[in-house]
């Protein structure tokens, strides 16, 4: 989260844009490094809107550590620290009380190159169909969600979980999870390429990702 895009962190940037979108709060989840993470926000991104810290002593995943916040009282967002998109917090919110859905996924387009000429076969070994060098094509999470207040109570106190589990979790109990498709821009900066290029994109129009006045 602290990784640099010009003259801010990524973290920086998502809480601006957070801002933007209405969200009167915030709560960070923080472990390894916590104390760089927290010096940062005090002192650099405290005044515009309230943000506060959740403190995880043994590694949570990425959706544990909601138990450990303030439940909610309405739709809130769940997200990773490491992400450059310019989707619309507020239509992912309102996406999910449409739909009366306990989460909704943003969820972007993808696709893969395989560099290998693909052989298929049936169960007598013939070759019923080649395909050279396929591209296929996904639906990915990109690590933004809005989710209701009851999905806490899917998570044992200090289970370690991830959002994809959780999300499993909560179909399994008889729950609506939704998608809301994406075709934005979107890069995830744990990725070494896509870091490279969201500076490049960051550093060329700013206010795509601002907008005009926070540019």
């Amino acid at each position: 989260p602290l990784m640099p895009l010009e003259d801010r962190p990524i973290l920086g940037v998502l809480i601006d844009q957070l801002a933007n979108a209405g969200v009167e709060g915030i709560t960070i989840s923080v472990g390894h490094l916590s104390g760089l993470i927290e010096s940062w926000v005090r002192h650099h991104a405290g005044s515009r809107i309230p943000i506060d810290f959740a403190y995880e002593e043994e590694p949570l995943g990425t959706a544990g550590a909601l138990r450990n916040v303030a439940r909610p009282e309405d739709t809130f967002l769940a997200l990773n620290g490491d992400i450059l998109t310019t989707l619309d917090f507020a239509e992912l919110i309102r996406r999910n009380d449409e739909r009366g859905a306990i989460a909704t996924v943003a969820v972007n387009h993808r696709s893969v190159g395989i560099q290998y000429g693909v052989v298929h076969s049936d169960a007598d070994g013939r070759v019923t169909r080649l395909e050279e060098k396929p591209e296929l094509s996904f639906s990915v999470s990109m690590g933004v969600y809005a989710m209701a207040p009851d999905i806490v109570d899917l998570i044992e106190p200090e289970e370690r979980i991830d959002f994809p589990n959780l999300l499993l979790r909560a179909i399994e109990h008889g729950h609506e999870v939704q998608t809301l498709p994406f075709d934005g821009y979107w890069r995830d900066i744990g990725n070494a390429d896509d870091y490279e290029q969201a500076i490049e994109d960051f550093a060329r129009t700013p206010e795509q990702f601002l907008g005009p006045r926070s540019s």
